[in-house]
């Protein structure tokens, strides 16, 4: 029998949990605003383009190709 093979590769699982911790920092960018209700320019702006930039970066990870050597 041959290897199982898996969905992704090695690269694009890298890839995905690059883009979990941009997720993540994006999210933690937000919660750490100290205005009121999240209206300074962590919480408006740069938090959620690091967010956005994470779930993109997300979607590149799944489509991206992978290299068979077999």
């Amino acid at each position: 029998m041959s290897k199982a093979s898996f969905p992704f590769s090695r690269k694009n699982y890298k890839l995905m949990f690059i883009g979990i911790g941009l997720i993540l920092l994006g999210f933690t960018l937000i919660w750490l605003d100290s205005e009121p209700h999240g209206r300074g320019i962590l919480g408006l702006t740069i938090g959620p383009i690091v967010t956005l930039a994470g779930f993109i970066f997300e979607f590149y990870a799944i489509f991206a190709k992978t290299e068979d050597n077999a």
